[in-house]
Order: structure tokens, then sequence, then C-alpha cells
């Protein structure tokens, strides 16, 4: 991974103003935050450029605007709950470039903080349009991005601005970027990495790269039956995409290739309907009913599963094993993780995850803090995972940086 500069490598910046790409995309119900997590995520940040006295402009989008601004999505939304997790004032403006803009910036004193509008209310933010950056880069001397989920996007305020300004990341971004490179970067072997979710689909490109970084893959989830089926076993009415045999084969001919284990269930929690509490069995995993369909994976497996997070040193996460959002098919993805996060506990193992249905069943399982990072990134997470270079990522480095640090 690249060297970035941090907020260690700022000094003096009493006065500054710091343009902060935020993640502000937080779920709103009835005009109300929902959910506060991602700004939790990036108070650290804000509130220690403020006490540095720098003045703080908050840049970040909301939504998908399709033509212009858009009350329902404006960041006025979202202010009162920046306010309160930060317990600090925060004014807004009524654009994020422009005469409204400067305007605010100028009314700035030290320490203050300001949260600009939806960056996509204008359409050279998703372009990112040369004059759309220009104009923000007018408003501030330094650029800080703290938000890695928006890492994988080349947009204006995510990439554009480090051409501009002086670059640094923020602390989430510093802290994503480091649990990264110990989770597949440079990792601590041997490293097993377990996928899971409902289509092998949408994941090709991810296990066509771990098989090449991991001592074990395990796959778990629907996914799993696709490649149960490509071997030959019947999986009655799971759900299995069974036009994917080939590409299934051709990823465990990969790993067989690259030296990684594929970990695959030895037995399964079967159902014949989709419920909570489902009448169920545990059977082999060649021995699916044909009118039935795996929910969950089973004890044995489960075991075979924690034997090889036991000899690990490095745990990568990506989907539930099941389908834990109904009970009792949430035992197989509870048991797992608690296993890993008594290990990472103990000292005795790096765990990484992340994916939305990852981080709530972590969260449904009571560990995500006992994990030694959960990102929250969602798209950028995954991208990550599948190997690829992610702009506003690659811009931060020092070599991609001309500007000398403040």
């Amino acid at each position: 991974m690249p060297s970035f500069k941090t907020l260690d490598d700022l000094n003096d910046i009493a006065g500054k103003r710091v343009l902060v790409r935020v993640d502000l995309n937080v779920p709103v119900k009835d005009g109300k935050v929902t959910d506060t997590t991602r700004i939790e995520r990036v108070a650290p940040t804000i509130l220690e450029l403020s006490k540095k006295g720098a003045k703080v402009i908050l840049l970040a989008h909301f939504g998908r605007p399709k033509d212009g601004p858009s009350p329902d999505l404006s960041l006025s939304l979202i202010a009162p709950s920046v306010e309160e997790v930060l317990d600090h004032p925060v004014s807004s403006a009524s654009d994020c470039i422009g005469a409204a803009a400067a305007e605010a910036v100028k009314a700035m004193k030290n320490g203050d903080i300001l949260l600009m509008e939806n960056t996509r209310f204008h359409k050279g933010e998703e372009k990112n349009d040369p004059d759309f950056v220009k104009a923000l880069a007018a408003l501030g001397d330094i650029y800080v991005n703290d938000a890695f989920s928006a890492a994988h996007r080349a947009h204006a305020s995510t990439e554009g601005l480090a051409h501009h300004l002086p670059a640094h990341a923020g602390r989430t971004m510093q802290a994503e970027l480091e649990a990264l490179e110990s989770g597949l970067g440079n990792p601590t072997r041997p490293v097993v990495a377990i996928v899971g979710g409902a289509k092998v689909s949408t994941k090709i490109e991810l296990l066509l790269n771990l098989v090449k970084k991991v001592d074990a893959l395990v796959i778990g989830g629907g996914m799993a039956n696709t490649f149960i089926a490509a071997r030959g076993s019947n999986v009655g009415k799971s759900l299995c995409e069974h036009d994917l045999a080939d590409t299934a084969k051709q990823i465990m001919i990969e790993a067989a290739t690259a030296g990684c284990a594929i970990i695959l269930p030895e037995d399964g929690v079967v159902a014949r309907e989709f419920k909570a509490n489902a009448a169920n069995e545990t059977v082999a995993i060649d021995a699916i009913p044909s009118d039935a369909m795996v929910l969950d994976v089973g004890p044995k497996s489960v075991e075979a599963i924690k034997a090889w997070i036991e000899r690990a040193n490095t745990l990568v996460w990506n989907g539930p094993l099941g389908a834990f959002e109904i009970e009792p098919f949430d035992k197989a993805t509870i048991a797992v993780a608690k296993f890993a996060a008594e290990r990472t506990k103990a000292g005795k193992l790096t765990s990484v995850a992340g994916g939305g249905d990852t981080v709530s069943a972590l969260n449904h399982a009571g560990v995500a803090d006992d994990f030694s990072y959960v990102s929250t990134a969602g798209g950028a997470f995954l991208e990550w995972m599948e190997g690829k270079v992610l702009p506003g990522v690659a811009v931060l480095s020092k070599a991609n940086n001309p500007i000398s640090g403040i």
C-alpha cells in the first residue's frame, strides 16, 4: 500500500481552511436520522482539526439527486445530528460552491465547523469536472479525505481535490487503510477468508482475487450451494446459480493452483419453507432432500470453520454463513463470529470484516466491537477485497500528491 499523509503531518493549521470530505449518507426517516454511525466515525477527525484552530469545512453527498437541488436530499436534514454527535456548533451553507459558499467560509472563525450543501446537487461532482473541482478548491487551503466509503468513486470531492490542495487522510480513512493492510495487503499468515451471501455472480472477482492471497477460503451462504452443485451434489430447492457451475469449477481450479484450500459446508440445516422457526433438520451436504432448501451451515461445518480460524493469524470476513435474518438459521454465523471475537480479544487473531450484511450479522451476534476492525464502507470495501485500485485512496499517496504538507 502506498504511503499517505495523515493529520499527524499537519502543523500550525490555526486559521487554515480545511476541506474535509466525510460520509454523511446516513439513513433518514420522517426527516430524522435513524443511525448516526457514520457521523460518529468521522467525528474524531472533525474535532481534532477544530481543536487545532482550523476552519473545518465539511463536504459530503446525500442520496442520489437526479435533477439538481432537492429539499428531501438537503444536508440541512443531517446538520442537527452532526451538531449533536460532535457536541459542537455546526453552521450550514446553502451551496457548496459560489457566492453563498464563499460568504459562509468568509464568516468562519478559527475552530468553526461549516457543513456545505450536498455536493451531488451539482453534476460536476460525479463527473469530476475540472471547473467544479477548482470552485471547491478555491474555498480551502488543505484537503482531508475521511470518507473511505466513497473512495471507490473518482468524483470531484473524493479524488479531484487532491490534485489541487495538499491532501491528507483523516483518522477514519487512516484506520481503515491500516486495517485493510493488515487484512490482505501485508497480513500475518496463515490468512483465512470467509465469504458468504446469496450469489456467486456478485462476487466472482472477489473470489478470484482472494484465492491468490489467502491460505483458506470458507464459502458459505447461498453461494456455497453453487459450488456444491458444481461438484455434482443435489441441492434440492436451495438458492443456486446452476448456470455458474463452470465458474465455480474454475475458481476451485485457481485455488488449487495457488495453494488455497476451499472450505465448503460438510452439513447443512434444511427446511421446506423460508420463514422464522420453520421446521428444520440437519443433513449431510450430499444428502439434501429434493424438496428442501439449505438455510444455514450445520454444526460439523461450524467446527471445521472454527478449526481453520484457530490455525489462522488473520481473518477477513465478508458475508454471513446462512440466512441470519431469521431464527434459527442464524446459529452458524453467530457461533463462528463469537469464536473469532474470542480469538481476537485473546490477541491471537487479527480480524477484519466489512459489507452491509456482514456488519448487521456481527451486530446481531453482539461482537462487532470485538473484531479488530469492522468496515462500514460497503462498495469500497468490496472493491478493495476484489483487488481494485480505489481512486480516492490512490490519489492520497505521497507519490501522487504534488504539493508538500503544511
